[in-house]
């Protein structure tokens, strides 16, 4: 990833300063996006990656070739995590802090990069050679610990293979050449094949069974574009991604619309914690996946589409690349697909930079224009202006899979599957506490106990699903179905045994939507920063009985004034165990002495005052002498 880079920005980080990168460098990389503000996420992560940081005088620079202000570019630049406005090491390992991470061995890798490197989380080494930090859910919970290194993953780390890591790069070994020696010679599905495992438990009928190559594209250029949202209508397909809006009425309004120009864009930033099911198809059928943004695309009209490539995902880019050139070569994209004159549609693919908001289509389709990633106010519906201001069908990595099969197998076939209103096929990404984590594709209507009993989850006493922003339950709940109209789930589901402290997850879960949260509406950026507080209160014994009634108080306002989906879900780790785990709340909140409620510890409260002026309070500290 650093080939090319200057001498002069490799000596920045030794002193903290950031040298200037030649002009001409910026006004290459520019060039080679048309000098075109909308790809300024392409541009910066180009820059970031040849130069580990993002100067001031570059932004400068940019902002002079795109024809933007300085503050535009900064505005994206500091939005995104992987983006750094200060130099990150040449070799830059970012450990990730999900909670199951956490629950299977963290803290112990944690410790071994630490000791071998010489450096702390959130430190870069004093050559410039190595940056560490934590990062949330990079999709790899079913072989946790696991950890980034520049574009390469590694999983299922033990401390014992994170100091063997850790001595290979400071030996001088390259990120790649811990997965294989000769990994410049193996392909692209090779390389991805190597470094992460699928974990396919159970292969369903209709996505990672056997599935004839464009089959279903076949049929659809045979159709009319009617015909193609009928068949996907009748099917009863619904949006993969947790929401679960009808996608054939979808694609009806965006056909609808009359305008100049229609897009299609996949979403494959499946950034909620526990979720990975969309790697698994975009490693294992990503020709699937094209297939059906492509069926999409003469449904609606569209001749261009984006694939928008979550960041932590970035080790399947030459991947994805490889098979967009080889439908381009085969003639299943690009001008006259299929020899059918007009169906002209091509694909490119835009690679995110760490930020879980742009999950919500909204804020996705900021990103692809080269904004921050910011939702989008609504109405109107991406479907009637979406991206560029033009009509535009999102749907995730597994709906478009799913449209292509309806397509060769037809309607029928697809809608008997599962149970009324759920019909078809879901894949679970089944993580935590049991023995067979992976996916999983199975019809809708199994319960919580038919998922435990397969994965050997039977020991759970919590079972999160739908990850952070959905819902967790207790024993007395597994019989529920996992159905539209039960337990409703984007895929995640994430076992917890009796050994786990619920309030412990609760607060990672706060700290985490506190992270991701992109800071636009009050609700969500201070209202999550409360409850996190609140939260860690009941952790220290220090809430009373009228601190649940906050907690449910506070919660309704976020999820009523919030702007988007993250907002209007954050309080749900909080909501679900009020719920579900009552006395997990009340066995460690105690009423106030004299009747007046203990609404903070004056000792945190003035701890940083203690700080500033370098000396105790003889009116606070209990145990002041003088």
């Amino acid at each position: 990833m650093e080939n090319g880079q200057s001498s002069v920005s490799r000596d920045a980080a030794s002193t903290g300063e950031v040298s200037a990168v030649p002009a001409a460098d910026i006004t290459a990389i520019c060039a080679a996006f048309d000098n075109d503000s909308h790809r300024m996420l392409d541009i910066l992560r180009t820059v970031q990656d040849r130069f580990r940081c993002i100067a001031p005088s570059t932004m400068d620079a940019i902002a002079a070739q795109t024809g933007l202000t300085r503050i535009e570019v900064e505005g994206v630049a500091s939005f995104y995590s992987f983006l750094s406005l200060t130099p990150r090491g040449r070799v830059t390992i970012r450990l990730c802090d999900d909670i199951v991470d956490r629950f299977t061995g963290l803290a112990d890798v944690t410790a071994a990069f630490e000791d071998v490197l010489g450096i702390g989380i959130g430190e870069t080494s004093a050559d410039g050679a190595f940056s560490l930090e934590y990062t949330p859910c990079i999709g790899m919970c079913d072989q946790a610990p696991a950890a980034m290194i520049n574009d390469v993953l590694l999983v299922g780390l033990t401390p014992q293979s994170a100091r063997s890591a850790a001595e290979a790069l400071m030996a001088g070994k390259t990120p790649e050449h811990l997965i294989s020696d000769r990994f410049d010679e193996l392909s692209p599905q090779e390389r991805a094949n190597r470094m992460v495992e699928n974990n396919i438990r159970h292969a369903g009928e209709v996505l990672l069974g056997p599935v004839p190559a464009d089959a279903g594209l076949a049929k659809a250029v045979e159709m009319a574009p009617a015909q193609i949202i009928t068949a996907i209508e009748d099917s009863g397909l619904r949006g993969c991604g947790g929401a679960g809006f009808t996608t054939g009425r979808k694609w009806r309004f965006a056909a609808a619309e009359t305008a100049e120009k229609h897009y299609v864009i996949c979403n494959a930033d499946e950034g909620e914690p526990g979720t990975f099911k969309d790697r698994v198809l975009l490693t294992e059928r990503p020709h699937l996946l094209i297939e059906g943004m492509t069926i999409a695309a003469r449904a609606v009209g569209a001749r261009e589409g984006i694939l928008y490539l979550r960041g932590e995902y970035v080790y399947l880019r030459p991947l994805l690349e490889e098979v967009l050139e080889q439908r381009r070569r085969r003639g299943l994209l690009g001008e006259s697909i299929l020899g059918i004159e007009g169906f002209d549609f091509d694909i490119r693919l835009q690679l995110g930079a760490g930020a879980y908001i742009c999950g919500e289509e909204g804020a996705l389709i900021s990103s692809c224009e080269g904004l921050p990633g910011e939702p989008k106010t609504r109405p109107p519906f991406p479907v009637n202006r979406g991206y560029l201001g033009f009509p535009t069908v999102v749907n995730n990595v597994e709906t478009f899979c799913h449209a292509a099969r309806i397509l060769d197998r037809g309607a029928g076939w697809f809608h008997a599957m599962g149970t009324e209103g759920s019909h078809g096929t879901k894949l679970f990404s089944i993580c935590g506490d049991c023995l067979n984590p992976g996916i999983y594709e199975l019809p809708y209507g199994h319960s919580v106990w038919d998922i435990l009993e397969m994965a050997s989850g039977q020991e759970a006493a919590a079972v999160q699903i739908g990850g952070p922003s959905g819902t967790m339950i207790a024993r007395d709940s597994f019989d529920r179905k996992l159905t539209f109209d039960d337990l409703a789930t984007g895929g995640a589901i994430i076992i917890f045994n009796g050994d786990r402290n619920i309030l412990e997850i609760v607060e990672y879960y706060m700290s985490f939507f506190v992270h991701e949260s992109c800071g636009y509406c009050t609700p969500c950026r201070v209202g999550n920063v409360f409850l996190q507080k609140a939260i860690a209160k009941f952790r220290k014994g220090l809430a009373n009985p009228d601190d649940i009634d906050y907690l449910k108080d506070l919660s309704a306002t976020i999820i009523e004034t919030s702007r988007c989906g993250l907002g209007m879900t954050s309080p749900n780790p909080i909501l679900s165990t009020l719920q579900n785990f009552p006395l997990v709340y009340s066995a460690v909140s105690k009423p106030s002495k004299d009747g007046i409620r203990d609404t903070f510890d004056i000792q945190s409260a003035i701890d940083s005052a203690r700080k500033i002026a370098k000396r105790r309070s003889y009116l606070y500290d209990r145990d002041f002498t003088k």
